[in-house]
């Protein structure tokens, strides 16, 4: 009896080693099995903020003009092309003037005429005053030559009226730019007939691209921390590795209705004439700066509330990650305020957080440059 307990014992022991030990290798393969997660991480930091408002806008000209006629008739010559600098007053197109001309004569020969019949007339009252002073001449002939003074001054007017229509419609058939800018478009050329009537298609575009007009649209929810005089930064792909400046003129008093933003107009500088017309940019409005403002990236938020103003990030605690909940303020460019939950030098992860769960071990590599 007791040669089989003690023949037992060892096989009982025996049999309880292996259990015991595949157990604690199996936790082991586990816990080694799961491999960390490769993130990128950078550190919450505390300095200046630029308290900013993202805006999309299209520049235009400040100054430009729609060149058309007030005279109908067949064009002789144009003088400009396209794409060519022009000086206010410049001569940009003639008429066929020789009817103009043919009736500006016209009426310089009839003020003439009627020049001479008021002098005429004024002699012939200046004669029957002085027959009636000597008893030569009666009250009639006195009143008909008023008459006939009146009558040629009455002449006169109507001529001068008429040399100075006449002029001006002679004046007329010649156009000439309004303002000093760029011929951006041309519709007419020698021979085309031009009529004034109704509403003409312009014959010229001039621009005047040395000081252009941005406007973009800002959120209701966010005009009221807009002013005149803020700087607005923009940058087009146009002219890449560029930031431009401009300077917020005009706010509209009123919101649209179906898009619930307000229009903003900033005038831009352009002295070198390297923004265009017509270019879509991307830029922001600064309306406030702050200093000691703790931040973190934009990509280090792994869910984000703006109506809340909350957000979740993981904070590298060793080699582990731990999920934690931030309340946030302002963003300027690719930073977000934190106004609770970090504090300045701990790391967040900045790439590699969607793949995280809480407590997961993690590798921080390198930030990939460029």
């Amino acid at each position: 009896m007791r040669r089989l307990a003690l023949f037992f014992l060892p096989l009982g022991a025996l049999s309880l080693l292996p259990v015991s030990g595949c157990s604690r290798g199996a936790g082991n393969v586990s816990e080694i099995g799961k491999p960390a997660v490769a993130v990128e991480a950078a550190p919450a930091v505390s300095g200046d903020l630029k308290e900013t408002i993202e805006v999309v806008g299209t520049l235009a000209p400040k100054f430009q003009a729609e060149v058309k006629t007030e005279y109908s008739g067949i064009v002789s010559e144009v003088l400009v092309t396209e794409w060519v600098r022009v000086s206010k007053g410049t001569v940009l197109l003639r008429f066929d003037a020789r009817e103009a001309e043919s009736g500006a004569e016209a009426a310089r020969a009839g003020l003439l005429a009627a020049e001479v019949g008021v002098n005429r007339a004024r002699r012939e009252m200046d004669r029957t005053v002085k027959l009636k002073e000597a008893g030569l001449a009666t009250p009639q002939s006195l009143d008909d030559a008023k008459t006939a003074s009146e009558a040629a001054e009455a002449q006169l007017a109507a001529a001068k009226a008429q040399k100075e229509m006449a002029e001006t419609k002679l004046a007329k058939t010649v156009i000439r730019s309004p303002l000093e800018g760029v011929v951006s478009s041309r519709t007419v050329n020698p021979g085309d007939y031009i009529e004034n009537m109704g509403s003409p298609k312009p014959m010229f575009r001039i621009v005047d691209n040395r000081r252009l007009e941005l406007t973009v649209t800002v959120p209701s929810s966010r005009i009221s921390s807009v002013r005149t005089g803020q700087p607005l930064l923009f940058t087009t792909d146009a002219v890449p590795g560029r930031t431009f400046a401009g300077k917020v003129q005009f706010i509209n008093p009123a919101a649209d209705e179906s898009s619930r933003t307000v229009k903003v107009v900033a005038f831009v500088d352009n002295a070198d004439e390297s923004l265009k017309t017509g270019l879509f940019v991307k830029g922001i409005i600064v309306t406030g700066e702050r200093t000691g403002v703790l931040r973190v990236p934009r990509t280090a938020l792994v869910t984000w509330d703006l109506s809340a103003r909350s957000a979740v990030v993981f904070v590298v605690d060793g080699d582990r990650a731990a999920r934690r909940a931030i309340e946030t303020g302002a963003t300027a460019g690719d930073d977000v305020e934190v106004t609770k939950g970090l504090s300045a030098g701990e790391k967040v992860v900045t790439r590699g957080g969607f793949n995280l769960a809480d407590g997961d071990r993690v590798a921080v590599a390198s930030p990939k440059k460029g």
